[in-house]
């Protein structure tokens, strides 16, 4: 039996992709099915006689984003089932389509733009667009609910400005989701050319950074992770982390959460390879 090969490395060498990193970020994004199976962990020990299909151009959602909030409710075990939820920067909608693909009830999609979200969703009874509405001036009065889950992937503004309306419709030990963009986090000067931040250090201040925010407002940190796949533009590393709204965060160990930052900061690097 011929020796076992990376999965990253093995679809390489049959020239599927173009470059090994290329190579991760699909099978991260769950797009690699090793004989008839999703394999999402570039890393996986693979027989070079396996039948191995790209289905990449079968997007289950409206945008690739919600292959970032798929890994999110899977790895922090969040399930949407029954539930009201609030998608903050629905854009497109790929973090609306997730919810609801995964049994939310009800999506309210609040973002600042007009016209981006999917048809597919705007025709869906499940979902209220709430368009050209900036969330950090949301009123309770403007929307009038609390729910147990919120989600947000935002461009252009750090997630500070974010954290502090979402206490407004938050319920308690309710779980908020946020995709984290060093890029839109860091100061202007650790930011490189084109909008990149590759240096691991900086991504390492940033979360910490926030995290200490997010304490603050009342949101203790559950759990973090890499988004499986890069920005879509800058390819820029991302992440995703799991928040409850608990208002006391005393107990709270900053040590520990540290490390575990600095652990995932260093396997998002080594899996996508920088950015």
């Amino acid at each position: 039996m011929a020796r076992k090969k990376r999965l990253d490395i093995l679809v390489t060498e049959r020239k599927m992709f173009k470059s090994r990193s290329q190579a991760k970020r699909a099978i991260m994004a769950g797009l690699v099915f090793v004989n008839g199976q999703r394999e999402d962990k570039a890393g996986t020990q693979i027989d070079p006689a396996a039948e191995i299909e790209y289905k990449g151009t079968k997007n289950p959602y409206v945008s690739r984003g919600g292959f970032k909030l798929e890994k999110a409710l899977k790895v922090f075990e969040v399930d949407p089932e029954q539930k009201e939820a609030i998608d903050i920067g629905a854009s497109t909608g790929g973090f609306t389509d997730c919810l609801l693909q995964n049994g939310a009830q009800k999506v309210y999609a609040i973002d600042v733009g007009y016209g981006q979200l999917a048809w597919k969703l705007r025709q869906d009874k499940r979902v209220e667009i709430l368009e050209r509405c900036n969330f950090r001036h949301l009123e309770k009065k403007d929307l009038p609910v609390e729910v147990p889950l919120i989600v947000t992937d935002v461009s252009f503004i750090s997630l500070r400005l974010i954290v502090k309306g979402v206490k407004k419709f938050l319920k308690k030990e309710g779980d908020f989701i946020a995709l984290i963009k060093p890029q839109f986090e860091a100061g202007r000067d650790r930011v490189g050319k084109n909008g990149i931040v590759k240096d691991p250090a900086v991504h390492q201040d940033v979360i910490n950074q926030l995290s200490e925010v997010f304490l603050e407002e009342g949101f203790k940190p559950i759990n973090l992770d890499y988004s499986p796949i890069t920005g879509a533009s800058s390819k820029n590393i991302e992440y995703l982390i799991q928040l409850k709204y608990i208002d006391q965060t005393s107990d709270f160990r900053l040590e520990k959460w540290v490390k575990k930052i600095e652990s995932v900061i260093n396997t998002a690097h080594s899996e996508l390879g920088g950015a």
